[in-house]
């Protein structure tokens, strides 16, 4: 029930709504005229009837600065340093760009000025980004504002839900021959970069990622079971990954090495890992004379790998460590041709042929 009280001052006459409702907290305001306090008043009982008044107040409250703060600080310690890292970079961008607003100021027009902004924006290595790299910039975010909804009813609905994500091109897989492979292998090895081999080599062994690779440990390890035991991962499950054969070798000749003032496998600085050699990983492809090949391709190419020496898709989303079989559907085709070169060889066995 509202009620409205005359406050008559020096100067000034005012009024005063305030409105109870049972289970909830007294509501205020102060108003220069009876007709605005009649108005707000009308329209403040109604939000406390429909249960919005609270969530309208939370997002007036907070700004996406804020809402970008506490996400960091709550909800993405399950990543990999690097993974968080990522995430961080990407988040700090809007916090550049919207920061100042409040979270009710933030509109699906906004949004979509911000989308186009990181189409055609450039990035610090003077580049254009790609329709995937934008994508996950509108994820970050929709993400925060997901759970901002959901836990902590800052907003009542995720402002990003209609926004219309860029087009990905998904159909690249590339990955190495025999040949291209070797030549690589070798540049790495090459390197003075002295690391750079044995990340390479795990890259093409096992699929992991380039930050998986990075933040490993030692205690991640078991080279009795041949496993690399990976906690902190994209998807948030933990993973276990096969090691073995000549990636294993290398592994454990490194560890005879081994840092004994910090857990990784490949140290940096003040107990921190390594960080990617950037440089001396372009010199190598150079070098080897592969053309068009990105770190992130020596997934494809275990994959790949995978699906010509007979695995299924689900055997390969379980190594590479995707939830479903969409990401390895583009391997398909290689296994297929397993699948057929393996059938052919038996009807040629047992049929002649023909």
């Amino acid at each position: 029930m509202a009620t409205i009280t005359k406050q008559k001052g020096k100067l000034k006459t005012s009024y005063k709504v305030r409105i109870r409702k049972p289970n909830n907290p007294t509501v205020t305001k102060t108003f220069s005229s009876k007709s605005l306090a009649e108005k707000w008043a009308r329209k403040t009982e109604l939000e406390l009837e429909e249960g919005t008044y609270f969530e309208k107040l939370e997002s007036t409250n907070h700004t996406v600065t804020n809402l970008v703060d506490r996400y960091l600080k709550e909800d993405l310690q399950r990543l990999a340093e690097t993974d968080w890292h990522a995430r961080k970079l990407q988040l700090n961008w809007w916090k550049n760009e919207i920061g100042h607003l409040t979270l009710n100021k933030v509109t699906p027009s906004i949004l979509v000025e911000c989308r186009n902004k990181l189409k055609t924006g450039i990035t610090p290595r003077k580049k254009i980004r790609s329709g995937s790299t934008v994508n996950r910039y509108l994820a970050a975010m929709s993400a925060a504002f997901g759970i901002a909804s959901s836990e902590w009813h800052w907003v009542k609905e995720n402002p990003f839900a209609g926004i219309r994500r860029e087009k990905e091109n998904d159909s690249r897989v590339r990955f190495l021959s025999s040949e291209e492979r070797t030549a690589l292998l070798k540049a790495c090895k090459e390197s003075k970069t002295e690391t750079l081999y044995l990340i390479t080599l795990l890259a093409l062994s096992t699929g992991m990622r380039q930050s998986e690779i990075l933040t490993l440990t030692w205690e991640q390890i078991d080279f009795e079971r041949c496993t690399i035991t990976l906690y902190k991962t994209k998807n948030g499950e933990i993973r276990v990954v096969p090691i073995v054969g000549l990636a294993s070798a290398k592994l454990q000749k490194h560890g005879k090495i081994r840092s004994l003032n910090n857990p990784h496998i490949f140290p940096g600085r003040h107990q921190s890992h390594a960080h990617f050699p950037r440089k001396a990983w372009e010199a190598a492809v150079q070098r080897s004379a592969v053309k068009d090949f990105h770190f992130h391709d020596t997934r494809h190419s275990a994959a790949s790998e995978l699906a010509m020496n007979g695995a299924s898709l689900h055997e390969i989303a379980a190594v590479l460590g995707h939830k479903t079989l969409a990401m390895v559907q583009r391997y398909a085709h290689l296994s297929e041709q397993h699948t057929m070169t393996v059938v052919e060889r038996m009807n040629k066995a047992v049929f002649g042929e023909g």
